[in-house]
């Protein structure tokens, strides 16, 4: 069975491939950050290692973006709507 753009399978597919990419992204932007912070640390002050606070604060953003798209694809998903939306139903009956 082909999925066709108005499925909602296929909706959620792009929602989820479009998160993805910006996932993605966001480790790289971050990678960029640290190491361009850093490198401005080492040659600022090297005795300080203020960047760490960056380093952490990307890391933090990263952790929680990760975590919402997996709990989305895995936890959240079509699926998991499709059960709920059916109880709710049912449950009008």
């Amino acid at each position: 069975m082909e999925a066709t753009p108005d499925d909602p399978r296929s909706r959620e597919a792009r929602r989820y491939v479009k998160a993805l990419r910006e996932f993605y992204g966001l480790v790289l932007l971050s990678f960029a950050v640290v190491a361009v912070t850093g490198a401005v640390n080492v040659l600022t002050s090297a005795g300080r290692w203020w960047f760490l606070w960056v380093a952490l604060g990307t890391a933090v953003a990263v952790l929680f973006s990760g975590v919402r798209l997996l709990g989305r694809s895995r936890l959240f998903g079509a699926d998991w709507e499709a059960r709920h939306i059916q109880r709710y139903l049912e449950r009008d009956r």
